[in-house]
């Protein structure tokens, strides 16, 4: 068993679901944050990559600020060796899986928690912001997107996601 960190589309647990072709009754998640790295628009996409700040800093005009240069996403433990292998298959070779340190924001529930029929469910209503003191990090796998020429500058929405495309993922 092991964990990862989603940040995108895999954040969806009907997706993520659909993606390990079970229905996760094995799976925990949590909310948590990835520092240093930045989330983005792929081109003439609707899903994101991510990449550490460092490498995507001059995609800006400006420095980011502690907020903007860090991931919000989902940490999933529970995750068996055979829903790695769909999860690789799934994100292909546009991305490699990485070993990062991730700090949860809050603590794990079952992935039945969240409701399949409403997305609404699944969308911070207003995310609280960053808590001055982080708790530990936990080591987590996670995609990091390997070409920054193919993402825009501009920083990928989940709640846009969720609203406008998540029904054409599943």
């Amino acid at each position: 068993m092991s964990s990862a960190f989603f940040y995108g589309t895999l954040m969806h647990p009907k997706i993520l679901k659909r993606v390990i072709r079970n229905n996760g009754a094995h799976l925990n998640i949590a909310p948590a944050v990835l520092l240093e790295h930045t989330r983005h628009n792929v081109k003439d996409a609707d899903f994101p990559g991510i990449l550490p700040y460092e490498k995507a800093r001059h995609l800006f005009e400006q420095d980011l600020n502690d907020e903007e240069k860090c991931v919000r996403g989902t940490l999933v433990s529970g995750l068996t060796k055979k829903d790695i292998r769909f999860l690789d298959k799934f994100e292909g070779s546009l991305y490699v899986r990485v070993e990062v340190d991730v700090h949860p924001l809050g603590p794990f529930s079952d992935l039945s928690h969240y409701s399949s029929q409403n997305d609404a469910s699944i969308i911070p209503s207003d995310p609280e912001p960053l808590p001055s003191v982080l708790t530990s990090s936990v080591k987590a796998q996670t995609y990091v997107f390997l070409d920054s020429s193919e993402v825009e500058a501009e920083l990928w929405s989940f709640e846009d996601f969720v609203r406008n495309h998540s029904s054409n993922w599943y």
